[in-house]
């Protein structure tokens, strides 16, 4: 009797034990892999090796013949598939739909998953992923005259680099750094003898497989092959971003105005990008160059995000000056004397530097702002979407502290299982199975009085298991993406009585008058009012405009300045702001002021109504254009 054996197969999908012999022929076995992987006999090839050679084909021969043994692992790849399993594998699951093309999420349920990630594009990873992929990120030392006793051309152990994710090294950095940088994570995965072939980043899923067909669905049954699998909480080793960076402190400053004008606490979407952090082996940093305030109401204790029609506009305007969404900011602020301006915590510090609803909050975040990973079948893991708090210090003095949530937060908010405590911040809850859903056990481990390890049941759980700090600092040199000088209004403060409109326009640009014209327009703010403003948005036609703020080319924006759609600008803010049109010379190279084209649309100076151009009489009122 042939000697039994199994052969492992690894595909997109997930790895399948194929029970097969020694004397099976291949063309038996493959018909064996295209059974359990639901293929038709052409639909897919097989190959010894992870780059695809060693295919094996449909022949006679036997498995011994072809030095296939016990224990084996084989790598299944569709047919028309590119790329190999060290790349990015979209694979499409419950929890990446929102990844696919309308097309294919509305496939049939009889479609198989890896049917399905054939037609879904892969994902390319961040520039700053692929920059840190190629860097040596060895930690290089200088020989030591005491303990080194060869040339000046040897090394030895006091002196040989050190590996980037080195801990007793990271450990004696001042400050020590508590996590490794992902990269330096992705580099001892990969650094063993195998060289990472069989590394592959899980993303953690709370939910039951679905395709269990040997039993009843939830709550009438559930197995071993669907039921998700217990998570015990570690704290992460490692973290996508390790600084968070503003470009100046005028940013922080003027969103922190609202609170002190108020009282009441505010948020903000951090825009910016991602950097290299030469502090940190192969880190990465967050730099922010502006931050936009969304429509919401804020009270002394509260926060209420509000829909906000503008959200894809100031996308696409951050992405044409080559900025992203980067995290998000609230305060969490109580002044103590107004007199003289101190402020103390109102989150207790000696608690919780989280609370478990902002940790939900952040968790939620991230999982919309997925980390592209080529070492994931999902082609996704982890996130750099950071979260910065605005809060007192010890010196009664407004201190920023950035975080993140780990990727089994990530998983556990994504997947609806973790809830808030109502009279505890410090603690979350992992809730509990039902008939509606099926929720994994959740533990966390805690040491006793004697040091003994003990593990809990995560109800209640307290966040800190959850929490990545990550340091946020200010340059001692400031840099400034937009201009130093000219700030205009901040949107959605009407409640200060700072409204966005073209009287605020009209003064901003009376007070600008001495500087160039580059300079006028370099403000975040206000060219999102010139794109979504009610009177005269003007769209499409910012492309040259938003150019030239990206490569801060003066040439650039006089040639957009002499268009006619700034000429109705001017126009129409000399009309409500009582100024003469062409006023506004904004420096000495700016040359002439433009005069208004009589084809442009004009204001009625009675009832302010936008006419069409070439008309003398208000369609509206009757009254003369002057």
């Amino acid at each position: 009797m042939a000697e039994n054996m199994i052969v492992r197969v690894q595909s997109p999908e997930g790895m399948k034990k194929i029970l097969s012999t020694k004397r099976e022929t291949a063309a038996a076995f493959l018909k064996k892999v295209a059974k359990e992987f639901g293929f038709t006999s052409n639909g897919f090839s097989v190959y010894m090796n992870r780059n695809k050679t060693g295919e094996i084909l449909s022949q006679n021969k036997a498995l011994s013949l072809l030095k296939i043994k016990h224990g084996d692992m084989l790598f299944l790849y569709p047919s028309g598939t590119p790329g190999s399993m060290g790349e990015v594998m979209d694979v499409a699951s419950s929890n990446s739909s929102s990844l696919l093309p309308s097309s294919s999420a509305s496939s049939s349920s009889s479609s198989s998953s890896l049917s399905r990630s054939q037609s879904t594009p892969q994902i390319p990873e961040d520039e700053i992923d692929q920059y840190l992929a190629k860097q040596d990120g060895k930690i290089y030392r200088n020989r030591d005259a005491q303990l080194c006793r060869h040339g000046a051309m040897g090394k030895c152990v006091h002196c040989v680099p050190l590996e980037p994710f080195d801990e007793d090294y990271l450990n004696h950095l001042d400050p020590p750094v508590k996590h490794m940088s992902f990269h330096a994570y992705i580099r001892k995965l990969t650094g063993g003898a195998d060289k990472g072939k069989f590394v592959a980043l899980e993303n953690i899923s709370c939910k039951i497989r679905s395709g269990c067909e040997g039993h009843p669905p939830w709550p009438e049954g559930i197995c071993t092959k669907c039921q998700p699998s217990a998570i015990t909480l570690n704290r992460q080793k490692y973290r996508h971003v390790d600084n968070i960076m503003f470009e100046n402190h005028t940013i922080a400053d003027r969103f922190l105005d609202f609170w002190r004008k108020t009282g009441n606490q505010r948020m903000g979407y951090l825009y910016g990008r991602y950097t290299e952090h030469k502090d940190i082996p192969l880190g990465i940093r967050a730099e922010v160059a502006a931050i936009y305030e969304p429509p919401q109401i804020g009270t002394q204790n509260s926060l209420e995000l509000l829909d906000d029609p503008r959200a894809s506009a100031v996308e696409e305007i951050a992405a044409r000056l080559g900025l992203r969404k980067v995290g998000w900011i609230f305060t969490d602020l109580l002044s103590e004397d107004t007199r003289i301006g101190t402020v103390r915590y109102i989150r207790n510090k000696d608690t919780h530097f989280l609370s478990a609803e902002e940790c939900i909050t952040a968790g939620d975040f991230q999982n919309r702002h997925p980390n592209p990973c080529r070492l994931s079948p999902d082609g996704h893991f982890g996130s750099k979407f950071v979260t910065v708090v605005a809060t007192g210090g010890p010196d009664n003095q407004v201190h920023f502290e950035g975080y993140q949530v780990s990727n089994q937060c990530m998983a556990l908010v994504r997947d609806e299982c973790l809830l808030p405590c109502r009279d505890a911040p410090e603690l979350g809850y992992a809730k509990e199975s039902s008939t509606e859903q099926y929720v994994p056990d959740v533990f966390y481990k805690d040491k006793d009085k004697f040091g003994n390890d003990i593990i809990h049941l995560a109800r209640p759980l307290p966040v800190e298991y959850l929490i990545i700090d990550i340091t946020t600092t200010f340059p001692k040199d400031p840099v400034y993406t937009f201009s130093s000088t000219q700030h205009f209004l901040i949107e959605n403060r009407d409640v200060l009585g700072e409204t966005q409109d073209f009287h605020s326009l009209a003064t901003y640009l009376s007070q600008s008058s001495s500087a160039s014209f580059l300079d006028v327009v370099s403000d975040f703010h206000l060219l999102l009012f010139l794109v979504t403003n009610d009177v005269m948005p003007l769209g499409d036609s910012m492309g040259l405009l938003l150019d030239a703020v990206k490569t801060s080319n003066e040439e650039l924006a006089q040639t957009w300045r002499k268009l006619e759609q700034w000429a109705t600008i001017e126009q129409l803010c000399s009309t409500v702001g009582g100024q003469p049109t062409g006023s506004h010379d904004y420096g000495a190279m700016s040359g002439p002021s433009v005069p208004v084209s009589s084809s442009a649309m004009w204001s009625c100076q009675h009832c302010t109504f936008m006419n069409q151009p070439g008309t003398e009489l208000c369609e509206i009122c009757g009254l003369p254009r002057s």
